[in-house]
C-alpha cells in the first residue's frame, strides 16, 4: 500500500512515560508533514501516567502552554496492523518554534547523548530483549489467559517451552507478521518462566532505530493481543508472587572503520569496555528512576529473581546488573540487565549510553568483576524505593551530566506528582493504571 491508500495516519512521539502522544489525521493531510510539521503543545510530552498536566509545570500556564513543532524522523511511516482501518503511524520528534530540539522529548534526549558518540566518529549498535505477560483483565483481578488449545487457564510458567509458544501460535504468527510490516527485526521468541510470560529479542541495529523498535513493538504487542482476546502487559511485576518483566539492553560501539571498540582480541575486552562498564555502574543508583519509573516497578527487585538489585558486573553471569556475554571477541558487548519492561526505551537508552560515555571520557576504572551469586555479596545497591529514586535522580551530578536539564526537571516533577496520586489508589487496583500504559 502507498500512503495515499491508507485511510488514516497517526503522528506521534513518546512522552516521558513512553506513551505515544500526537494526532490522528485523514491521509489527505499527509502533505502537512512535509511542509513544516504539525503543531502540538510542548506540555503534551510532560503529562503524568493518567495524561494530566503537571501542577506548576513551566510548560503549561507559566509559558502560556506554548506549541512545539512535530517533525518526521528519518523512519518511514509504519502500518498499524492491529487496527481494522488501514492506518499508518509516523514517529515524530519535537522541536521549538525556532527549530531547535525540545530536550524534554525523550527521543531528542537520546539524540543529545548519541551526538557525543558521533563527535568521536563512533556509532552505537543496540538490541533489546522485550519481556511481556499475556493476561486476562476482564475481571477485578488479573488472571492467566486461556490456553486456546484446551480452553483452560494457564496454571504455570513454562520456560523455553516450544509447546507454550505453539499454544498461542495465532497470536505469535500475527505478531511476527506485524513486526515485519513495521520494519522491526525479530531475532527470536521464547517462553519465559512466568505465568503467561514470553520474551521477544529484537536484532542489533543503530541505537536510535533500536529504541524506535522497542517503542513500536510495545504498541504492536498490545494491539495484537487485544485482537486475540487478551492483554499484553509490560508491567514490571504483573503478579506479586511470579516472575517480573525486564527489558535487557545490549550494546556495542563501532569506530569510523566499523571496528568494535570493546574488542581487544580476547575474552576480557578492551580498556574502553571497562571504562564504559564503570560509567554505567557509577550512574546506576541515581538512574534507578529511569530503570524503575513507577511505584509498582520496585516489586520486581527481589533477591534471587534475576532482576539485579546491586550495581555490579561480571562475565557470563546473569545475577549481575551488567553482564559481558561470551562469544567471538569481535562481538564483545555490554548487556545491561536492570531495566524493567515498564520503562521508556528512549530514556533507558539515553541514560545507559550517556553513563557509558561518561565513564569513557573519564577513563573511569571498573571494579573487579564479581564471581558467584551477586545476591550473596555486599555491593552498592540501587535505590530501594520510588521516593528515594526520585530524589537521587533529581540531585545527582552524574545524571545532570548525562541528560538534558529540561528533561531532568520535567521528569522529576512528573514522578513527584504520580507518587502523591498513587497513594490514593488501593494497591490491588493499581494494575488498572499501568496495564497498557507502560
Amino acid at each position: 500500500m502507498t500512503l495515499s491508500e491508507y485511510q488514516t495516519i497517526r503522528v506521534a512521539t513518546a512522552d516521558l512515560n513512553g506513551q505515544l502522544r500526537g494526532k490522528r489525521l485523514p491521509s489527505s493531510q499527509a502533505d502537512k508533514l512535509a511542509n513544516g510539521g504539525l503543531r502540538m503543545p510542548l506540555s503534551a510530552l510532560n503529562v503524568d501516567i493518567w495524561g494530566d498536566d503537571i501542577n506548576n509545570s513551566p510548560l503549561v500556564f507559566e509559558s502560556g502552554d506554548a506549541d512545539g513543532i512535530l517533525r518526521p524522523t528519518n523512519r518511514d511511516p509504519v502500518p498499524m496492523p492491529w487496527l481494522e482501518t488501514p492506518s499508518k503511524l509516523h514517529l515524530m520528534s519535537m522541536f521549538h518554534e525556532d527549530g531547535t530540539p525540545f530536550l524534554g522529548d525523550p527521543r531528542q534526549a537520546l539524540n543529545h547523548v548519541l551526538e557525543r558518540f558521533s563527535t568521536r566518529g563512533w556509532s552505537v549498535l543496540a538490541a533489546t530483549e522485550m519481556e511481556f505477560t499475556l493476561v486476562d483483565d476482564s475481571a477485578a483481578v488479573l488472571r492467566a489467559p486461556i490456553d486456546p488449545r484446551t480452553g483452560r487457564r494457564l496454571f504455570a510458567g513454562d520456560i523455553l517451552s516450544v509447546d507454550a509458544l505453539d499454544a498461542f501460535d495465532p497470536f505469535f504468527t500475527e505478531l511476527h507478521a506485524g513486526a515485519c510490516a513495521m520494519g522491526i527485526d525479530i531475532q527470536s521468541m521464547i517462553g519465559e518462566c512466568g505465568l503467561g510470560q514470553f520474551e521477544v529479542t529484537l536484532n542489533h541495529r543503530d541505537a536510535r532505530r533500536a529504541a524506535d523498535d522497542a517503542i513500536l513493538f510495545k504498541h504492536l504487542a498490545r494491539g495484537i493481543a487485544r485482537k486475540h482476546g487478551m492483554a499484553a502487559t509490560f508491567v514490571a511485576k504483573p503478579y506479586i508472587d511470579d516472575a517480573g518483566n525486564g527489558m535487557h539492553v545490549h550494546f556495542s560501539v563501532l569506530d569510523q572503520n566499523g571496528t568494535n571498540v570493546f574488542d581487544n582480541g580476547g575474552a576480557e575486552g578492551s580498556d574502553i569496555l571497562h571504562y564504559a562498564i564503570a560509567g554505567c555502574l557509577a550512574a546506576m543508583p541515581a538512574s534507578t528512576l529511569i530503570l524503575a519509573p513507577h511505584g509498582p516497578s520496585y516489586d520486581r527487585f527481589a533477591r534471587g529473581s534475576h532482576a539485579p538489585t546491586s550495581a555490579c558486573w561480571a562475565y557470563e553471569n546473569r545475577t549481575a546488573a551488567i553482564r559481558v556475554p561470551g562469544g567471538a571477541p569481535t562481538a564483545r558487548r555490554i548487556e545491561h540487565r536492570t531495566a524493567g519492561g515498564d520503562t521508556n526505551p528512549y530514556l533507558v537508552f539515553a541514560t545507559i549510553l550517556g553513563a557509558a560515555m561518561a565513564g569513557i571520557e573519564d577513563e573511569r576504572p571498573a571494579a573487579a568483576p564479581i564471581t558467584g551469586n551477586a545476591y550473596d555479596l555486599d555491593l552498592p545497591q540501587l535505590a530501594p524505593d520510588w521516593a528515594t529514586a526520585v530524589e537521587l535522580f533529581a540531585t545527582d551530578p552524574l545524571i545532570a551530566r548525562i541528560l538534558p536539564n529540561p528533561l531532568i526537571r520535567n521528569l522529576t516533577m512528573t514522578k513527584r506528582q504520580e507518587l502523591k496520586r498513587l497513594v490514593d489508589i488501593p494497591e490491588q487496583e493499581q494494575w488498572q493504571t499501568y496495564l497498557e500504559r507502560v
